[in-house]
């Protein structure tokens, strides 16, 4: 693609990587079949190809964002198919993430648009606050067809997206040590994370228990807090890099100290923010270095626990997996066959998801900004879903778990907690009656 920067424009890091990435599209449309908004909308702006010729105009002029502009870059998930379809290389991750600051700083929202990112921004990333806003939620949920009808889409999204259960308090997991059992393999961090110690902290016990068995010490480094990854797609720069800053000291006083092979994470969203730390702070001096190293420790745990060797064994139940790859997981940082080898490893009947490629909704908090788009890509994704009467649907992302659990009956659970259960863990939530339970290592 032809650009017509200044010599000025290109003096900013920003602009002239976004410019070096513009260049590498060569308009082919390929991008077009795989974005879950031009398949659901057919229009051309919003698709990738059309999306990046906004971002250049946008660029080039450098002026405000325009609402045309906005309106299309917001209905954009950052699902990342296009980048799994391109034959270019075109790093369309690094191009929208430049727009969303450019917007964030450029355009005056609405305010009620404002008070709503404003809201998700300071709420979700706290565990507290998250937990009592699912609370509110939960008493709430019965409303959400109401608001539906008085126009109130997003809180109405929200209501139905909260769990059937109030969430025990998030355990403080801050700076504790899981000890290996019997001969240490290896020592690894957890990431803890914001939502799912509310949501689904059965995930990171299972994880942490999992792992302890097979000799691999786990830490949950002192003071670790969200990853930046829900600020940084909202275009809220300054904040998600000060997020990452305080998470490359956490893990690097970990490094310095007993060491760690590696930096787990179990939430697909969170690892490809952690993954790219390195290029969102390349021009930091004080963290450049250590912002690509603890980006190379990173990993999904699926990733890890594929390389522990464990010996296979039957399942608890040969039950029939119905996987959901998440679209951060297979397009963002292409873990593709770690989590179904796994599952196939230890017994269980592994299917993929036809469109397997098209997002389910969630993206991050996609589905409460853009709650029509979103619940029209969860009745895709459920239906493709239950085409393959599966007894229960594994997904490594917390997003997607509650995305598609609003739309089906069929357990939803992460891949981590059914290879926990297969290897001698408890069964997952709900799951107790469907085979052999074992006596649960506790996880305090």
């Amino acid at each position: 693609m032809q650009t017509s920067f200044s010599l000025t424009q290109l003096l900013d890091p920003q602009v002239a990587e976004s410019e070096k990435i513009l260049r590498t599209c060569v308009h082919c449309g390929f991008c077009t079949a795989t974005c879950p908004t031009y398949v659901l909308l057919g229009d051309e702006l919003d698709s990738p190809r059309g999306r990046i010729y906004l971002i250049k105009e946008m660029l080039e002029q450098s002026g405000p964002a325009t609402p045309e502009v906005v309106k299309h870059i917001d209905r954009c998930l950052s699902c990342l198919a296009c980048m799994t379809t391109c034959p270019s290389g075109v790093h369309y991750m690094h191009l929208v993430d430049h727009a969303r600051e450019h917007i964030e700083k450029t355009y005056q929202r609405p305010l009620a648009d404002r008070a709503m990112r404003g809201l998700l921004a300071r709420v979700l990333p706290n565990p507290a606050l998250f937990r009592l806003a699912v609370v509110a939620g939960l008493i709430a949920k019965p409303f959400a067809p109401l608001l539906n009808l008085l126009g109130l889409k997003r809180m109405a999204a929200m209501l139905r997206l909260a769990p059937r259960h109030i969430p025990s308090p998030p355990v403080d997991r801050a700076g504790k040590v899981y000890p290996a059992s019997g001969k240490r393999r290896g020592r690894v961090a957890l990431l803890s994370g914001c939502i799912n110690p509310v949501l689904a902290p059965s995930t990171n016990v299972a994880a942490i228990r999992m792992l302890n068995r097979h000799g691999v010490e786990v830490v949950v480094a002192a003071g670790e807090t969200c990853c930046g990854s829900l600020a940084h797609h909202m275009g809220r720069e300054d904040e998600a890099l000060a997020l990452a800053r305080n998470n490359i000291d956490a893990w690097t006083r970990e490094v310095d100290g007993q060491g760690l092979d590696a930096i787990l994470i179990t939430v697909s969203g969170c690892g490809t923010t952690v993954k790219d730390y390195g290029f969102m702070l390349r021009g930091d001096a004080a963290y450049a270095v250590r912002a690509a190293w603890i980006s190379g420790l990173a990993k999904d745990v699926t990733e890890y626990l594929a390389k522990l060797d464990i010996p296979a064994c039957p399942a608890p139940r040969p039950l029939t997996i119905a996987y959901h790859a998440a679209c951060s997981l297979q397009h963002g940082q292409k873990v593709t066959q770690a989590p179904k080898e796994l599952l196939c490893k230890f017994g269980f009947v592994v299917k993929d998801v036809p469109e397997g490629h098209l997002c389910c909704g969630s993206a991050g908090t996609y589905n409460i900004l853009q709650p029509v788009l979103a619940e029209r890509l969860r009745e895709r994704k459920v239906a493709n879903i239950e085409r393959l009467k599966p007894d229960v649907i594994a997904a490594g992302n917390i997003g997607c778990i509650t995305q598609i659990a609003a739309g089906t009956a069929i357990p939803v659970v992460h891949t981590v907690e059914l290879l926990d259960w297969a290897t001698g863990g408890p069964a997952p939530r709900g799951f107790e009656d469907m085979g052999a339970d074992a006596a649960p290592e506790h996880v305090a």
